[in-house]
Formats: C-alpha cells, sequence, structure tokens
C-alpha cells in the first residue's frame, strides 16, 4: 500500500475525522487573530504587487 493510500484511510477513518475538524478548527482561529491577519494581508500584498512593486529590495 503506498503512503498517499495509507494517509487516505486514516482520513477517512472516524478518528481521522475528528483528527480534521480539531487542526480546522485551530486553523480557523488563527486566521480570525487580528496578528495573524495583518500577516497574512501584509504577505499577500507583498507577492500580488508584483516584481518591483514598493521598490529595491535591501
Amino acid at each position: 500500500m503506498a503512503l498517499f493510500d495509507k494517509v487516505a484511510q486514516i482520513a477517512r477513518s472516524p478518528k481521522g475525522q475528528q483528527v480534521l475538524r480539531q487542526v480546522s478548527e485551530k486553523a480557523q482561529q488563527a486566521a480570525r487573530d487580528p496578528k495573524n491577519k495583518a500577516r497574512i494581508d501584509d504577505v499577500r500584498r507583498r507577492f500580488s504587487g508584483g516584481r518591483g512593486a514598493g521598490g529595491p529590495r535591501p
């Protein structure tokens, strides 16, 4: 059995589903945190601006 098949099997199990729900809840909480939101917005701004946006890099 391939590694991916094993991971998929675990993810489909009741315990795997419970773990996935917990991870999802924690990720959503982190995304709602104002500090994390600011970091995400900053990274988004940097990458969406393309090359050269904001002047030369140090």
